[in-house]
């Protein structure tokens, strides 16, 4: 039997640098790494460490003119850890599932806070 497809958003086969910030518990990470595809309702990552599933996530990214037909634009995610999986590419790292729950457009001027 052969596994149907579930995504009903696009997907972008990109590599996007973004900076990640999770919790978990009372811990707060945050790390640089980059997309390994991205999608409006999910985005797919690397990282050297697992985050567990459930964990509030924060991404921010620029997506491409080649996505955005109107230029680079600077978008900030807040969802939450979907899965994490090991990644055959990347051997020393995991691949992160991150489900986006909601997304913002930023100014140029915003910082990340």
């Amino acid at each position: 039997m052969l596994n149907a497809e579930r995504r009903t958003a696009q997907r972008f086969r990109i590599k996007l640098p973004m900076m990640v910030r999770w919790t978990n518990g009372s811990a707060v990470g945050e790390a640089h790494t980059e997309s390994k595809d991205v999608s409006s309702r999910g985005v797919y990552f690397f990282m050297p460490t697992e985050i567990k599933n459930g964990s509030p996530v924060e991404i921010v990214l620029t997506l491409p003119h080649e996505i955005t037909l109107a230029g680079p634009v600077r978008v900030r995610c807040l969802g939450r850890i979907q899965r994490n999986e090991e990644e055959k590419e990347e051997q020393e790292q995991a691949g992160v599932v991150a489900h986006i729950e909601r997304y913002e457009f930023m100014r140029g001027d915003e910082n990340v806070a």
